[in-house]
Formats: C-alpha cells, structure tokens, sequence
C-alpha cells in the first residue's frame, strides 16, 4: 500500500492523500491507512445487525464440539460475538437468567435465545435479526476464550454431558 500523508492547507483544510503535500502544507504527518480506515465499516447490513442485536455465545471449557460448531457458524459468515466461558458463579447464574438452563451452548442474538445445539437454528436466529449470510462480509477466526487459571474443584469436575455446564 502507498504511503498516506495527513496535512493543512493555507486555508486550513485537513487533507488525506497518498501523494506527498506540497511546500506550503502545515502540520504534515505519514500515516499508515489500511484498507478503508477512514470509517472502516465492512458492511452496512452487518453494522446494522449488530447495533440492534448483538451477539453472544455462552460456552463452557468442557463443551468441545458443540461449542465449536456455534463459533464455527458465526466466524463462518463474519459476525463478531461476545463469548461468556460460563465457568464461574456469576457467569452460571448469567446463563440460568438468560436461558432458564445451565446448558450449553446458548446462542444470545439481540434478545432471541437459541439452545438448540444446530447450525439451521443458529443461521435461522442471525437470518431473522438480519445478519448478512455467509460470503457476504470476510470470515472470522474468533477462538475458545482460554481456560480459568485455577478452576475451584467443583468448577473443574466435568459437566454430566458434552453441551452441559457444571450445575449449582
């Protein structure tokens, strides 16, 4: 990518351009633009989705598979989601609150809870709050947030079932 340059005219006029100012700029700056950095929305549909109806993903350590395929289908088709590692008390009790269970996954779009473990139900949940389909904006590759430091031993037992967090 060029160089960018950042400077003031005479008349004090800000001015972006990727050829150098000339003699009579002030306040002259290299800058490092990538891409479209100025108001970098990737896409309006999908800023639009995520304003009225963000996401998050409740998943737990033990939760592999299941939890998985939900990241899966969401970096799939570029959405960008909050994931809450139910692995305390305040994140269970999150997780009672929103979906009435301690299972996992739960997928949270705007104030729609998903708990079918599904692709169809997950893409039927970001299809309905408008999130753009897969291909349309650059896929993600958002990980498994990482593992509690030093789990109590109750919270490290493993749940009863894969998609299961420990009960309370």
């Amino acid at each position: 990518m060029a160089q960018q340059y950042r400077w003031v005219d005479e008349n004090g006029r800000v001015h972006y351009t990727d050829t150098p100012p000339p003699p009579t700029a002030r306040d002259t700056q290299k800058k490092n633009l990538k891409g479209n950095a100025v108001g970098a929305q990737e896409n309006f549909e999908l800023s639009q989705a995520i304003k009225s109806s963000p996401v998050t993903l409740y998943s737990h350590p033990d939760c592999k598979e299941l939890c998985q395929m939900a990241r899966d289908v969401l970096n799939k088709r570029g959405i960008p989601f909050t994931e809450v590692s139910a692995t305390d008390e305040a994140k269970l009790n999150e997780l009672r609150r929103v979906s009435g269970a301690l299972k996992v996954p739960v997928l949270l779009v705007g104030r729609q809870v998903e708990t079918s473990p599904s692709a169809a139900a997950y893409n039927q949940a970001l299809d309905l709050a408008g999130y753009p389909n897969a291909g349309v904006v650059r896929p993600r590759s958002q990980a498994a947030p990482p593992p509690p430091p030093n789990p109590a031993p109750q919270e490290a037992a493993a749940p009863a079932a894969q998609g299961t967090a420990p009960a309370r």
